[in-house]
Order: structure tokens, then sequence, then C-alpha cells
């Protein structure tokens, strides 16, 4: 396609918050910049000029400034951001203290809350206070067992006031995968839910949180919350509802003064985890100030989100995108939060939510759209979005009948921001961009301050070619360090193997001749028939274009000293794999690809893993085609899918 699916008006360009931040740059530097990709070089080559002047310009609260910006700008793993800086990350969240919506809750069985910022700040104030008397200060872990509701929220912000380094996973996890992560960073304070909605049932996690309480020695306080109404703290030692902790605390008179604890700019404020599907996950610490400087950039300059904005992220509190839908409380943002299945009642469900709620900026996964167009949904037809102006997509690539899609059947005119990224970064390498147009199947620009490249093996920058995305500059989101890795090593051989001291993110990806991104999926997942690297998703685009085939999964299969490609299709309920479908679904990779990308084999399935976040998991797949064992099922959502993978006849020959 040789025009772009959106193009931003002039106009529009001169309201964005992005456009008034490069007249500030121009204006500071003397430089005339005059486009995008001058104003990327310029941050990427200035580190310090840019990220002290983005601080200013997203009003950074701190005690004290800075005294250097960055310390050791050459070396990854050495170098220190803001030196000196002393801040909190929950007082920058909570500058709004008015009586403007911060929070809209939906649950899937309909029910409706809502907190104003004042409400929100009284109620992290009379938290905080009661983790204090508990004994919580910095540096102690404050976990939550938690569906994505305000409780959720008013835990992490109490946590984080008082420099407590807060970490979450969502109630579907089963214990193993609960103790896989909490186990490891022993919580002092554990929030947990009685049970969830999804799919239209009610789900009781008591007896998980028994486990969890008997099997973690060191918790103080185990607050339960009340979601469905099936809260029981009998057999709980320490605990308390959370209901009877602000009965108490109201019984008390006047909100107690909420306490900023003002921590350096490299604190730890969240452990995350990567996704554990093939080993017990690490636990990925990430700073204080940068993760509220680098989520605040993406968001306001990169996302144009301001105060007036209604923003909704499909999330659950186990993913990144969670905390990154947080830290939008900084903006003064109203956010809506959902729990639940996506598609319950109808496919159209969130579609309607959006509606009702006025949504301005929405975000879920690639999946998640692709399954729309599956299910027929075509909300330019049947809703009325004009509140919609950008809508934001990650979790894997988006294909480029994605894309026509939402340009087709969503919205015409709306900012269709593709984003990559991930937890280790707690933030994007290459995302969405107000001031630029939307080409099909890519990726808008590469982020402001992110030195990101393509390389090929030999660790050669290429361009318009596909090999190994990188970056080879420091950023501030970087983790600070992983937990129970005293020595460095398992950071170390996370990023920096491949290309000693640049960080190899592990995404197959290609620059454009637009100067945006196309991600061909996971490096780690890359197929490489007769020695020629493939990335999955060019084949998952082709594939997504078949009405009768609803998912599908592709690995390559070590097979007479070479590998061949294998494809597996879930097929919509009462086709089958007819040797037309077959011929046709090769056909066309053969046609819109190479030779080499068509499957050798493909191979109907009932159904395809995938990570509770809703990631399919090409490595486990692999392993379980070649007999290995893949140690940690419990970070599946679908586990006994796996199964389906086992000892296939049609793989022997």
């Amino acid at each position: 396609m040789n025009k772009p699916l959106w193009q931003p008006s002039a106009e529009h360009i001169k309201t964005t918050q992005l456009y008034r931040f490069t007249q500030e740059v121009r204006v500071a530097t003397g430089l005339d910049i005059e486009d995008y990709q001058q104003l990327h070089q310029w941050s990427v080559e200035n580190p310090e000029q840019f990220w002290s002047r983005l601080w200013q310009f997203t009003n950074v609260r701190c005690s004290r400034p800075w005294d250097r910006v960055l310390i050791h700008p050459g070396r990854f793993q050495q170098a220190t951001w803001f030196e000196g800086a002393r801040l909190n990350f929950a007082e920058n969240l909570l500058r709004n203290r008015s009586d403007k919506t911060a929070l809209i809750s939906r649950l899937e069985n309909g029910q409706r809350v809502m907190l104003s910022y004042r409400q929100l700040y009284q109620q992290v104030a009379r938290l905080a206070a009661v983790l204090r008397a508990q004994g919580v200060v910095a540096g102690d872990r404050v976990a939550g067992f938690m569906p994505n509701v305000p409780e959720t929220v008013v835990a992490m912000l109490a946590a984080s006031s008082i420099g407590a380094i807060w970490s979450s996973c969502s109630p579907d996890f089963g214990i193993d995968g609960v103790m896989d992560r909490f186990g490891q960073i022993k919580p002092k304070v554990l929030f947990c839910c009685d049970g969830y909605f999804y799919n239209g049932q009610t789900h009781n996690s008591l007896p998980t949180v028994r486990q969890i309480a008997s099997r973690i020695s060191g918790i103080v306080l185990l607050v339960l919350v009340e979601i469905t109404g099936q809260a029981d703290a009998q057999g709980l030692p320490g605990s308390v509802t959370y209901t009877d902790l602000f009965d108490d605390l109201l019984a008390m008179g006047e909100t107690p003064e909420l306490i900023f604890e003002q921590l350096p700019f490299d604190h730890p404020l969240y452990i995350m985890y990567s996704s554990g599907t093939t080993g017990v996950p690490k636990c990925i610490v990430h700073g204080v100030g940068g993760t509220l400087l680098q989520q605040l950039k993406e968001q306001q300059l990169h996302v144009d989100l301001r105060a007036d904005d209604v923003l909704f992220y499909f999330t659950t509190c186990g993913w990144m995108m969670w905390n990154w839908l947080a830290t939008a409380l900084a903006s003064e943002a109203t956010l809506l939060l959902y729990d639940g299945s996506p598609f319950y009642p109808e496919a159209k469900s969130l579609i309607d939510m959006a509606e009702q709620e006025k949504v301005s900026v929405f975000g879920a996964s690639a999946k998640y759209i692709a399954s729309l167009e599956k299910a027929y949904v075509v909300p330019r037809e049947t809703h009325n979005l004009e509140n919609l102006r950008v809508l934001l997509s990650t979790g894997s690539p988006l294909s480029h009948e994605s894309f026509e899609y939402v340009y087709r059947d969503i919205k015409a005119d709306l900012c269709l921001s593709s984003i990559s990224g991930g937890t280790d970064i707690i933030s994007c390498f290459v995302l969405g961009n107000p001031c630029l147009p939307v080409w099909p199947g890519e990726i808008q620009c590469l982020g402001l301050g992110m030195a990101v490249e393509i390389w090929d093996e030999q660790g050669n920058h290429i361009s318009q070619a596909k090999g190994e995305l990188v970056c080879t500059r420091p950023f501030p989101s970087a983790p600070i360090y992983f937990w129970n890795d005293p020595d460095g090593e398992k950071y170390q051989s996370a990023y920096f193997e491949t290309y000693p001291g640049i960080w190899a993110h592990g995404d197959y990806g290609e620059v454009t001749e637009h100067q945006g991104m196309i991600i061909h999926g996971r490096s780690d997942a890359v197929l490489n028939p007769q020695g020629v690297r493939i990335g999955t998703a060019e084949i998952y685009r082709q594939v997504e274009r078949f009405d009768e085939i609803l998912d599908s999964i592709c690995i390559g299969q070590n097979w007479q000293s070479d590998v061949r490609v294998v494809l597996f299709v879930v097929l919509r309920d009462g086709l089958s794999l007819t040797p037309e479908l077959l011929q046709n679904i090769k056909q066309a990779i053969r046609r819109e690809t190479t030779p080499r990308h068509v499957p050798a084999k493909v191979i109907a399935v009932t159904d395809i893993p995938r990570t509770i976040s809703g990631k399919i998991v090409e490595l486990a797949v692999r392993k379980v085609v070649h007999g290995e064992a893949v140690t940690n099922t419990d970070a599946l959502a679908n586990p006994q899918a796996l199964k389906l993978f086992e000892n296939l006849s049609e793989l022997q020959f």
C-alpha cells in the first residue's frame, strides 16, 4: 500500500503535547528540528538533555533535584540516572486531589464503582497508616493476589508511598504459579481476593489464598478483599477483611496524614516477572524514577494522554500493562478498570463499555483485535465511538489485516498505535505517535530516548532488513537488578550475552522505509529452515486471513538434520482441515511470503496454550513436540492444551 491508513492533520499535530515538547527543545537548544526523526536522533545522542527536559516537561515532583543526570553513559549495567534526586512514586500519581473522577471500575457481573481523586487520596492515606502500623518500611515487599479493581490500585499506592516494593499477580494463577513468584520475594503484607468473575462464572480464590498463607512465612498482615461476597477470614492467621479495616479507620475520625517517603531515583518500586513458561520466572526489579519518567513520556508524548481523557486498557494485575495503566493517574486522566472476560456475554462487550464510559484511549492485545474481526464485530455500524481517538495494541505483532479491520470496521479517524516492549523494561522500545501517519502493519516510530536498531547475527546495523532488535545506549527504565541475583549473572545472561554490552531484547524486527518498525515475532521463536531465518508473525499474518481459522501457532521441528515448519490451527466449530483448505493455506503462505515459509505440516488442534496474559507459547509447544519437559505449566492459562501436542503421529514422518 502506497498511502497511510491515517494521517494527522496539520491542525491536529499542533495541538499535541509532542509538538509542544518539540518546540521547547528547539528553543532551548537552538536546533532546527523539523521532524520526528530529527527529534529522536537528538534524544538518543543527548540523553542528559533529553531526559532532564522530559522531567521538567512532565512536571515530575521531587523534594530534591538531581546532581548529575547520567553517570557511565556508555555502560548499560553501570549507568546511574539522576544521582542525588529524591522523589516518591505515589506522590506523583496523587498530585490531583480534587473531586474529578480518578477511577471507574466495572466487573463482569455488572458492578460499577467510581472514585474521585480526593477519595483515592483519602483511601491511600488510611491504608498507608495501617501498613506503617504493621511495621512496613521502605524495601519491604507488599504483594497483591488481586483482580483489576480499585482496591489493588489503592494498595499499590499505599505501599509505594512508604517505599515498599509492590508485586502482583492475578487470581487466575494456580498455587504453583503464585509460589514461583511470591515465594521468591516473601512479602510482608498480602492483599488477596475472595474470588473473581470470569466468563459468566464465579470463581472461589479462598482455597488458593489459604495455601499461600500457609506456605509463605513472614506475612504479618493478610487483607482479604471481598469481590464476590465469599469472604471468610477464618483459618487465615493475621488476616482482616478490607471492609472491616476501613470501617475501623473511619471510626477513628479524620484521615491520617499521608507521608510520602522521599527516595532515590533507583529505589525499587515494582517486582515484575518473566513469563516463566520454561522455568521459574525471573524476578525483575524496576525503580521508582525510571518507571515514572519512562511511562510519563509514553503516555503524554507518544499517546498524547491528557487530563480530560478516559483511558482503558484490558489487562490483569499479572501483566505489566496494569502498572502502565496506573501511572496515567500522574497525567490526571480518568482510568477505566475492568475485570472479567473481554467476550462475555458477547464479543462486543468491551466496545459497549467503551461507548458507555466515553473512552478516548482504548488498549487491548493484538489477539483481542483479531478476535473481534473473527466474531464479525463492526463497531462503526453499531456504536457511537465519537470520543475514541487512540487505539493501543500490544502483546504480539498486529497484522496488516488487523490494521485494515480497525480503520474499516471500528473507526476511520483515530491513531492506531501498535506498541512493543515488555515487562523487562516496563515500557516500550517502539510505539505510537500522534504526529505521524499510520501505515498498515507498521509500528509508527522508535521511542524517544531509546537507541533502537536492528542488527544482523554478526552485530552489524542493518536497515529495511530483518534482524535482532537491540538498544545500544542505556535508558532509565532498565531493571535496576534481578531479585536473588547477587552477582548479576542472570541479568547479564538475559540481555547482554548475544552482543556484549548491547541490550538484545529478543524481538525479531525490521525498520521500514517510513522509519517505523515491523516486529516479526520473538527471536527465540525464529524458524531456521535450510538456515534461513523466518519470523513466525509472517506466517500468522497469512493464516489470520482465513475465516475458517480462529487461532494458530507455528514452530520449527528438528527433522532430518534440518528444521521444518509446523503449523497448528484451531478451526471454527464444525469445520475440518479438508485437503482444499490445506492447499489454500499453503498456497497463500507461498504466494505472500516465500517457499521456505510454507509449513511442511499443518495440523488441526482444538486449543492453543497461552500464558495468563494471553500470549501464545511457541517455545513450550516446541519442547512438547520434541519430547522435552515444560517445567512450569502453572504460568499458562490453559496448561492442559499442551497435551494436544504430545506424540503426534503426523510429526513422525
